[in-house]
């Protein structure tokens, strides 16, 4: 029976790994150890009624008795311990949710319904690091995976609109209490019918400048408002977040010799959950409609089309209805004014698992067939 630890498991992205690995009954067949840097040998998850003891997640010797380690502890632990790891001799199978190795050359981004072939090619050639991909470019490429493997996209702008659980729990909480405060304020204001709508604009704009105004995580109010930076900066005027669209796209599809240039403006707005992207699609010859819908729909069992209407537009592509859900749907797709050759899309998924921990529940089953096939 294989052995896999599980590092990270009661963070926000290992919590929903959690819950899909027991809607999908990934425990069977197993013996899993689950770790922790800070409450080693307390009780950790409930599995069909037994208890796990956390084991300490710094211990080395202790890691390395497992044929697989699934990390959702962030990149910090990976750079802290996965290098001791290999040093030890570990020759195991290292999946991580973190960005640290996903660049290595010896590391594989992880994108099944995209990338299944790279992934079988690493598998067979005795590669060990699987490594989850940035949340808008995997939600861009299961949108958009269709086009990319008919070979007809020159390049890709993608507009992000990323919700603040991107961020992280902290920075959640923060968005909920600003939008209370913002209510409480306005508590008044709104109660009375009467109000000119301008005394509740100038009441809801002063609570946001106000300096007393919680901004600790965000550095800036996102509640009525947006942000639109994300991550470091990069010497070309990128943010590290914009840069990770061309780097980690091609990366994915195996074209780093050849890549599709891919750029745009990653964006902080207010919804809790789930990432949109606006597209702009250079095509490299003039495609039919029909042709590029179909590519695009029958790309995987996830994807599906919104008809470019109002109404099935606000009923399917939105945050609030794809929250939760596995759905990656594509609406908005039409021919531009700038050419037929230009194409304009719009798609929503869930960033908490096609874009973190869906990935890296699939490569874990993945690696254990191939495993099992040895």
């Amino acid at each position: 029976m294989r052995k896999v630890g599980i590092i990270g498991w009661r963070g926000m992205v290992g919590s929903v790994l959690m819950e899909r690995m027991r809607e999908e009954n990934d425990f069977a067949g197993c013996e899993y150890t689950f770790f922790s840097t800070s409450q080693a040998g307390q009780d950790g998850p409930v599995i069909e009624g037994r208890t796990y003891t956390l084991q300490d997640g710094d211990n080395i010797d202790q890691l390395q008795s497992n044929d697989i380690l699934l990390s959702c502890q962030g990149g910090g632990y990976t750079s802290k311990v996965y290098p001791e790891l290999r040093k030890s001799g570990w020759q195991g199978y290292w999946i991580d949710a973190a960005s640290t190795l996903r660049m290595e050359k010896d590391a594989i981004i992880v994108l099944d319904p995209v990338n299944r072939s790279v992934i079988d090619q690493g598998l067979a050639t005795g590669i060990k690091n699987y490594i989850g991909g940035n949340c808008t470019v995997s939600l861009m490429l299961m949108g958009l995976a269709g086009l990319f493997e008919q070979g007809w996209i020159e390049w890709v702008t993608s507009q992000t609109y990323q919700a603040a659980s991107g961020a992280g729990a902290k920075n959640m909480r923060e968005l909920v209490n600003q939008m209370r405060i913002i209510g409480e304020n306005c508590e008044n204001l709104l109660d009375t019918p009467s109000t000119a709508i301008l005394d509740i604009d100038r009441n809801v704009i002063n609570t946001l400048r106000n300096p007393a105004f919680p901004t600790e995580n965000f550095g800036a109010p996102l509640a009525a408002s947006l942000i639109p930076w994300i991550d470091r900066a990069m010497d070309n005027g990128q943010t590290r977040e914009e840069w990770k669209g061309i780097s980690e796209t091609n990366k994915i599809l195996g074209r780093e010799e050849k890549p599709v240039p891919i750029d745009g403006c990653c964006v902080r707005v207010s919804s809790m959950r789930c990432h949109s992207q606006a597209y702009t699609i250079k095509l490299n010859r003039d495609v039919p409609m029909a042709d590029i819908e179909d590519a695009i729909k029958n790309q995987n069992d996830w994807v599906y089309l919104v008809a470019n209407n109002k109404e099935e537009t606000l009923k399917e592509l939105t945050p609030t209805r794809v929250t939760g859900t596995l759905d990656i749907p594509v609406g908005r797709l039409r021919k531009m004014n700038l050419g037929p050759q230009y194409l304009s899309a719009f798609s929503v998924g869930d960033q908490l698992l096609w874009g973190a921990a869906e990935p890296v529940r699939r490569i874990l089953q993945i690696i254990l067939q191939h495993l099992g096939e040895q």
